[in-house]
């Protein structure tokens, strides 16, 4: 060990986005050198994809994939195998072109005789017009070339995505990588088990990766975010690969999937990777380890982080208050190569695209939820119960910073619900500044978003919104305690709409008590909030229960019963319950998914919503003009 470590490395491990850099390490190394601590980072996640999608990297994959027996090979390889050169030569064009590097070549992908086609590309046949048109004509028309490019790269993409995961190894995803061996796993062994295991190509890169950075920065000490569970086994990977060889450095596993999974962390192999492992804000246990480390600081003095002692895991959290959210700096993408992100374009809806397309500055508006009462949420978690906020002035510099330092104008805030009263007073001081940004971010539908209020976020450079209308129904809004009707989620969406605004809503399905006839008198109510023009886009996904919840905390009180937890000392946060309805909701899911998928591309907005659904299931109760009327009596 470093007699006075002061050299911090932060990395962000595959797999998170590729469009944009995660920013939990901006805002580590941002605040780190506001403290006058020499801070870095590294993306290796967007590193590990450049580098398996290159030429040197396929021809690395197609050795692969001639050495697996034919009867193995999935469709994906066998397009793969049988257009290997036509690969080869336009991986490096592709991803110059998605990033932004070789516009023009746009023109020879729409011709769709440049890029080869496997069988991602089928997707495309839902799209194909009654006069057998181009297949993507209608969607692109207002749109324009380069989007159906980018559309076409991506799949172009996604089909490698396939042969990598059929060929290289079975855990990869872009997103959901080796996702099962950390989310919601009570027990390391399948993690010790893959880590144990021999590496893959896609293993042998990321820690050629890792030693690369490493002598780049020569850090004393290497913080590991993982923010999902399909981040987690990389950076075990790359915790492992530092050990091996630079054993001095101390390792620090941190972020989301800690500080919701990891809460009752007691399995000491996770300390042969990491040194220690923080909860919540990273800011306040970094300063008393790093003085720790320096000698400073006795170890009993560390604030919430785990360690490894007499073989056995301690917690320690001697009490000292948090950074002040307005004193924690401003974020940094200093050190990331912003120029070779990804802009994709998985979906055609162009609200769903902010996701996946275009490099969005991430931005915190507040900390924390200031309604932290829903009863699906973590709302006894830090990131959710510790309320703070910033002056618009501070938000305002920082923004104005980010801005000079990256050259780049668009704004992700990615608060759990950025607050209507900070969002007014910015929006002011952006436009009083004349700060021409643009920007997007996650919303309550509370009255308060009056049309007014609409069109000053709209005039202050907000294009989107994002909020949670989870169960459209105001008997299980009222359980979930979202404090919101379904009339008011479309009168505010829809002053939002009129004020130029896409509107994305999260939607839930498999909610404590819901009935099938609640699941679609719901998409009744979503159908005709599409039909209505309040809502632009939408994603279904199914309710889960966790331990951090009050539906998890108090399941009495939601009508449910908690199954047992299996025993385990490693990640616990989902958890099973038994429902008296009895109701299938994966069945019902998939219906509803169909539904949501065709109403973003503007089909079937006039049909019956049992449509959907392969099997018998109730005529809505709810009447078709509701939505309607409840925006006729917005006043």
């Amino acid at each position: 060990m470093a007699s006075s470590p002061c050299r911090v490395l932060s990395v962000i491990p595959p797999m998170t986005q590729l469009n944009t850099p995660y920013p939990s390490t901006a805002y580590l190394t941002g605040f780190l050198r506001s403290r006058g601590i020499a801070a870095f980072q590294e993306d290796l996640a967007l590193a590990l994809v450049l580098h398996l999608l290159s030429p040197e990297g396929l021809k690395a994959v197609a050795a692969e994939v001639d050495a697996l027996p034919a009867k193995k090979r999935s469709l994906a390889v066998q397009s793969f195998a049988a257009q290997k050169d036509r690969y080869l030569a336009t991986i490096g064009p592709a991803i110059a072109f998605l990033q932004g590097r070789d516009s023009t070549l746009a023109h020879r992908i729409v011709g769709r005789h440049y890029l080869p086609e496997g069988p991602r590309f089928a997707s495309l046949d839902v799209y194909v017009d009654d006069q057998g048109g181009d297949p993507l004509g209608w969607a692109f028309g207002a749109l324009g070339l380069t989007d159906k490019a980018k559309h076409l790269a991506t799949l172009y993409l996604n089909d490698l995505a396939d042969v990598l995961r059929d060929a290289v190894d079975e855990r990869f995803e872009f997103v959901r990588y080796a996702e099962s061996l950390a989310g919601s796993q009570p027990t390391f062994d399948p993690l010790a088990n893959a880590l144990a295991a021999p590496p893959t190509l896609v293993d042998e890169l990321l820690e050629q990766l890792t030693h690369e950075a490493i002598t780049r920065h020569r850090p004393d000490v290497v913080l590991l975010s993982v923010p999902f569970p399909g981040s987690v086994y990389a950076a075990f990977r790359i915790a492992q690969a530092i050990k091996a060889r630079h054993p001095h450095i101390t390792t620090v596993l941190g972020g989301g999937f800690v500080n919701t999974e990891l809460r009752e962390l007691a399995e000491p192999r996770v300390f042969d990777h990491f040194d220690y492992v923080t909860l919540d804000s990273g800011e306040r246990p970094l300063l008393a380890l790093l003085e720790h480390l320096r000698g400073e600081r006795g170890r009993q003095r560390l604030v919430r982080t785990f360690v490894r002692n007499d073989g056995q895991v301690q917690y320690i959290n001697m009490m000292e208050a948090d950074i002040a959210f307005a004193e924690v700096g401003t974020p940094t993408w200093d050190g990331l190569p912003l120029d070779r992100y990804l802009s994709l374009l998985d979906m055609l809806n162009p609200m769903h695209r902010l996701w996946s397309d275009g490099r969005w500055n991430k931005l915190t508006v507040a900390h924390g939820c200031y309604w932290k009462k829903c009863s699906f949420c973590d709302v006894s978690l830090d990131y959710i119960s510790r309320y703070e906020g910033a002056s618009a002035g501070v938000l305002a510099d920082r923004i104005e910073q980010i801005v000079r330092e990256t050259g780049q104008t668009g704004f992700h805030f990615v608060d759990e619900a950025a607050p209507p009263k900070a969002l007014k007073a910015l929006a002011s001081e952006l436009i009083a500044r004349g700060t021409g940004i643009s920007w997007w971010g996650n919303v309550r539908f509370e009255k308060t978003f009056t049309p007014d209020l609409a069109e000053l976020l709209a005039d202050s450079g907000c294009i989107a919104i994002s909020g949670g209308l989870e169960v459209a129904s105001d008997r299980l809004l009222s359980l979930m305690k979202k404090g919101v009707s379904v009339d008011q989620v479309a009168r505010v969406t829809k002053a939002f709409t009129d004020a130029g605004i896409l509107v994305h809503a999260y939607l839930m399905y498999g909610f404590p008590t819901q009935t099938v006839q609640d699941t679609v008198d719901a998409l009744e109510y979503v159908r005709q909030l599409f039909a209505n023009g309040c809502i632009q886009s939408g994603f279904f996904h199914r309710f889960a229960c966790t331990v951090h919840s009050p539906v998890g905390k108090n399941p009495e009180e939601y009508g449910v019963t908690l199954a047992p937890l299996p025993p385990g000392d490693f990640a616990k946060n989902d958890v099973a319950f038994i429902d008296p309805t009895g109701v299938d909701h994966d069945a019902l899911g998939a219906g509803l998914k169909k539904a949501i998928y065709n109403y973003m591309h503007g089909i079937g907005l006039e049909e019956d919503v049992r449509m959907w659904f392969p099997f018998k299931v109730p005529k809505t109760t709810v009447r078709r003009d509701r939505i309607e009327r409840a925006l006729r009596e917005r006043g």
